[in-house]
């Protein structure tokens, strides 16, 4: 019973807040009306002493009186343009705000509250969180918070600060777990992310060690290893780059989900995909866009200045090509990650979302754009919408 007293005076509280300033209109232009009609007769009651100090003449004054007599007449005339409407105009906002405004809210709250349920403190909610990703992670935090020491507690909680873009949190909780339970390729690959995601997508030289660890341990280990490759490309060394994508790409599965992203870098510094035959005329085109090997040699003799403008001047080449034909799955992860690699994350989201366009999420290379994306650290939401 207390609750329904509370949703009505909270109903009324609000009808008066918005009614008010319909009840307080009418009265409003009375008081300009009264206040304009003052300013008129003060004005007569002006005009009669100037013209007995001898300021103007009679004609003058004649002159000016009738002027303010027509004004003031106005201001009482019953003319629409000048004079408001009468308060009942209003009558049907204020029906509007005291009948059906509460009634469709009542309906609302009935139809999809739930008034016979208690409130569910958050000692309740922790002890079944379900699917709710915030009270899952506030309940290994508390959890952490008493026994620190947990080193699984940290290996479980730091993938999904890491999913969840904490990307600070997800480093501390990498180096917990690794300092807890010792150094696993998947803790290590795990790190060297979020170091990468901090720095906004450059392999750190922290982070390269970490992934050289990372391949002591698994040395077919090929997240670590195309990284390392990946850092080497960044370093502005392509041959090094092209050689360790290339002996990555050979090893790997000829399904391997991560295989056309390998082949995009291979392209990128100067050589062939998987499985073309690089003598081939017109192998290195096979994404609009690529370098030539004369581009490659004529990059290595550049200062770092003019191969700068010299990228930026063959990604906005892709990009122009790419408008004019999009089918190109492997022009569009390479022109993402081009973006990426330029620190231009605005471009970069913006060519993701002109390729999600030509090749939706709900198929394989649109899912394969959004693992990109979600690797370089570019926003995906704007970009699916």
């Amino acid at each position: 019973m207390l609750f329904w007293i509370l949703v009505a005076a909270l109903t009324a509280a609000l009808a008066v807040i918005l009614l008010y300033p319909l009840l307080r209109g009418a009265k409003a232009a009375e008081n300009i009306r009264a206040g304009e009609a003052a300013v008129y007769r003060d004005q007569l009651r002006e005009l009669d002493r100037d013209l007995d100090g001898g300021l103007i003449t009679p004609e003058e004054a004649d002159y000016a009186r009738a002027e303010i007599g027509r004004r003031l007449i106005a201001v009482f005339a019953d003319e629409p343009a000048e004079t408001p409407k009468p308060a009942r105009h209003h009558r049907f906002t204020e029906a509007f705000v005291l009948l059906v405004l509460p009634v469709l809210g009542l309906c609302l709250y009935l139809t999809t509250g739930r008034p016979d349920l208690p409130s569910q403190p958050l000692e309740a909610r922790l002890e079944n969180p379900g699917n709710d990703v915030a009270v899952l992670i506030t309940k290994a935090e508390r959890h952490l918070a008493e026994k620190p020491d947990d080193g699984k507690g940290w290996d479980v909680l730091a993938p999904i600060y890491f999913r969840t873009m904490r990307v600070n949190d997800a480093q501390l909780a990498y180096r917990n777990a690794i300092r807890l339970l010792g150094p696993s390729p998947v803790r290590l690959d795990g790190l060297a992310e979020t170091l990468m995601a901090v720095s906004d997508g450059v392999v750190t030289e922290e982070a390269r060690q970490v992934l050289e660890q990372s391949l002591t341990l698994e040395p077919d280990n090929p997240r670590a290893r195309f990284y390392i490759a990946l850092s080497m490309e960044q370093a502005g060394r392509p041959n090094e780059a092209r050689q360790a994508f290339e002996t990555l790409a050979k090893q790997s599965p000829s399904d391997a989900p991560w295989l056309p992203l390998v082949n995009q870098h291979i392209a990128m510094n100067g050589g062939a995909p998987a499985g073309t035959d690089p003598a081939a005329p017109g192998a290195n085109l096979a994404a609009p866009g690529n370098p030539t090997q004369q581009d490659v040699a004529a990059a290595e003799t550049m200062s770092a200045g003019d191969r700068q403008q010299m990228i930026r001047g063959m990604v906005e080449s892709l990009d122009a090509k790419l408008s004019e034909d999009p089918n190109n799955f492997e022009g569009w992860m390479r022109l993402v990650r081009s973006y990426a690699v330029l620190n231009d994350k605005d471009r970069a989201a913006g060519a993701l979302k002109r390729g999600l366009a030509a090749f939706p999420p709900p198929g394989e290379q649109g899912r394969q754009l959004l693992a990109l994306a979600r690797e370089l650290g570019i926003a995906t939401e704007e970009a699916t919408q």
